[in-house]
């Protein structure tokens, strides 16, 4: 049976008070705390570094899953590493060499993994896929939050989901971009099964009832 994870986004927190923020979601059924680095270079926005890492790292038990849209890449791993991710993933495009930048991660002792754009083929993975534990699909373009679902990404997960049957190898299928309640469920049946929200999550007053309700979503899904 499919293990479901529930991934929400830093970047729709309130970062005034992110460690209460980091806390709260956890406390309301996150698996995994999504957090997003954009660097005003490979993508028209600036967010968060490894110091914002570090300070909510003590705040949470559970794995920090941090998406670096930086370019290069391998300057800032093993900073990320030290300060407390668990999974460290990237754009092929911002890697000079793809196989090195996802042993450096495992050599910093974290999960590795490909970011895939909307636009971006999947036949990076080709070679690499002994060094891939997470395979994450944006379902927007990266760079900003609140963004809706494009809905050909679900041929794209669909087609991810079978080159991992295919290699035999334990890789989670991570989804990012406009996850909400009315979508989830159709992210899951094309075989996503790690699911990035930021907005629709903090956006609420309520985390645990958004939360709750995508894990009813996906029972359907388990179910069908």
């Amino acid at each position: 049976m499919t293990t479901f994870r529930i991934a929400p986004s830093i970047l729709s927190a309130d970062f005034a008070r992110l460690g209460e923020e980091v806390r709260n979601v956890v406390t309301a059924g996150a698996d995994i705390i999504h957090f997003d680095v954009m660097d005003n270079h490979y993508v028209p926005n600036l967010t968060i570094g490894p110091l914002v890492c570090e300070a909510i790292r003590p705040h949470v038990q559970v794995p920090i899953d941090v998406h670096l849209m930086v370019k290069p890449v391998d300057r800032i791993i093993p900073d990320f590493a030290k300060a407390g991710a668990n999974i460290i993933t990237f754009h092929p495009e911002a890697s000079e060499h793809i196989d090195r930048s996802l042993q450096l991660i495992r050599d910093n002792g974290c999960k590795s993994g490909l970011v895939f754009n909307p636009g971006t083929p999947l036949h990076y993975l080709e070679h690499v896929m002994d060094k891939i534990d997470i395979i994450l699909i944006m379902s927007v373009n990266p760079g900003f939050g609140g963004q809706s679902f494009i809905p050909h990404t679900l041929k794209k997960i669909a087609e991810a989901r079978r080159m991992i049957n295919e290699s035999g190898r334990d890789i989670m299928l991570e989804v990012d971009g406009g996850i909400k309640i009315d979508n989830i469920a159709a992210a899951a049946a094309a075989g996503a099964d790690t699911f990035v929200a930021g907005s629709a999550i903090f956006g609420k007053p309520d985390y645990k009832a958004v939360i709750d309700a995508m894990r009813a979503e996906l029972a359907k899904v388990a179910g069908a």
